[in-house]
């Protein structure tokens, strides 16, 4: 009793407490953007998308309307560069029918282009085909406009001041209305050079930049939100692709690790293994299999995928290496057919060319496929071949946010390595990822009485008993073979 009137007295001490109130938004339909932008755009204030070419301005814009007006929102393109007719061709690129949700009231195409002869001939002003907007506004009850190329607008002007001016009065209309607006202008930044257009920065209630910028011969989209009042959001840049859904971003990693503990023992596929191991590997951990060229670490790798497979558990194997039709044919040698486990849909093999794709694609389509296919292990053949994505360091984002999703998920992730020495090396991950791996496992030549021989060590196994012994192996046609002592 006596603390429950201490805690009273403690909190009328403080005083009337005030309850937080979080900004109204409107959801974008881009889960990764909503996600980055706390939950979506500022409702009822306007929202400045800038970018170079090419770097999905548009896209996005589009994309965020046609997520409303799916809902049943109303909302309104305005086109001051492209024809209405034009991006509905485009939208179909995406499988969007925009026709569709313009027989049904919920969205317009407004043509806003204007004959440059027209404004040099006299004084221009906006507050025409503002009228004409209003009333479409009024009739659909849209609260949603999307004004596209307003730069385009804008360059009908003789004086900069002209142009600050009217893009004020836009504002400032567009707030009185408590429309939710988006606004595209496009910026190509140039050394020492200011925007042409930076005030806009000052004016918009969220602003948010998108680029395209090719390293090493990979383009890469990006987005940075750079500011957003009244709201947090996430600061740093973040990839995204353009595919034939529209605009997808990549899902942040939490600041907050979730992992999954590990599970139970499960086997490698090969009894001897398992006795090293002290019982195989604990299912739910992320296994590194490194070596040099031949040493046999795709063999044991497809050891454990077959015995997986054969226990009823799906098994995704993604290949940087080969095509699904060689390595079906390279691992009959050591009498591991898997063609017959990918007919039962138990085993699934994806290869994708490294340098085809940006590293934001690539890890896109692994985790759509862990979304889709729900496997209980995945297989990286082989990471030394991320580097081709583009860099070191995107080797190691794609990696680390992989093995982050499989451990959030609880899937066991073998991860295989090329080696460049014959023996022991310093970072045998070669991508700096040794430190999150569970259980290392390095396999090696050895020349002995002139003949080589191939010998293995677990070097680590987190929270786990093991050998630490060299074993010699052969590798056979009934698989791999440990030799006894």
């Amino acid at each position: 009793m006596a603390t429950a009137k201490r805690r009273v007295q403690a909190r009328d001490a403080r005083g009337p407490q005030k309850s937080k109130k979080k900004l109204p938004k409107v959801s974008t339909g881009i889960a990764g953007l909503d996600l980055v932008l706390d939950g979506g755009l500022p409702a009822g204030r306007v929202t400045l998308l800038s970018g170079g070419p090419g770097s999905g301005k548009t896209i996005m814009g589009l994309q965020c309307l046609m997520h409303a007006a799916n809902a049943g929102q109303a909302g309104i393109l305005v086109l001051f560069e492209e024809r209405p007719a034009a991006v509905r061709q485009n939208a179909w690129s995406w499988g969007w029918d925009l026709a569709r949700l313009e027989n049904k009231n919920k969205l317009y195409l407004m043509d806003a282009r204007l004959d440059p002869q027209a404004v040099i001939s006299g004084e221009f002003s906006i507050n025409a085909l503002l009228a004409i907007l209003d009333q479409r506004i009024k009739s659909m009850r849209a609260k949603l406009v999307f004004i596209d190329a307003v730069d385009a607008l804008l360059h009908l002007y003789d004086s900069p001041k002209r142009e600050r001016q009217e893009l004020y009065a836009l504002h400032e209309w567009l707030l009185d209305r408590r429309l939710t607006a988006i606004m595209t202008v496009k910026t190509v930044p140039q050394e020492g050079v200011p925007p042409q257009y930076a005030f806009l920065d000052f004016m918009a209630d969220c602003v948010i930049h998108v680029d395209q910028r090719v390293t090493a011969q990979i383009t890469t989209r990006r987005l940075r939100v750079i500011k957003y009042r009244g709201s947090g959001y996430g600061r740093n840049e973040y990839p995204f692709i353009v595919n034939e859904n529209g605009i997808n971003i990549v899902p942040i990693s939490s600041n907050v690790l979730q992992h999954r503990p590990p599970g139970h023992k499960v086997s490698s596929g090969q009894a001897g293994l398992d006795d090293v191991l002290a019982g195989g590997y604990k299912s739910g951990t992320s296994i590194l299999i490194a070596g040099t060229a031949g040493a046999g670490k795709t063999t044991l790798a497809c050891v454990f995928t077959r015995a997986a497979c054969l226990r009823d558990e799906r098994v995704l194997y993604l290949n940087f290496e080969e095509s699904p039709e060689s390595l079906i044919s390279n691992m009959l040698s050591p009498g591991l057919a898997l063609q017959p486990l990918i007919k039962t849909g138990r085993l699934l093999v994806r290869s994708f060319l490294p340098e085809a794709m940006g590293v934001e694609e690539h890890l896109f389509y692994a985790l759509k496929e862990l979304d889709e296919s729900q496997p209980r292990h995945v297989v990286v053949d082989a990471i030394s071949a991320c580097k081709r994505m583009g860099s070191d360091q995107a080797a190691f984002e794609y990696l680390m946010r992989l093995l982050n999703a499989c451990k959030e998920r609880g899937i066991t992730c073998i991860c295989i390595n090329q080696t460049s020495g014959l023996d022991l090396v310093e970072d045998i991950s070669g991508i700096g990822i040794s430190s999150i791996i569970d259980t290392i496992i390095l396999l090696r030549h050895r020349l002995t009485g002139g003949a080589m021989s191939r010998q293995l060590i677990v070097m680590k196994s987190r929270g786990s008993k093991h050998s630490d012994q060299f074993h010699e192996f052969r590798i056979t046609d009934r698989g791999i073979d440990l030799v006894k002592a």
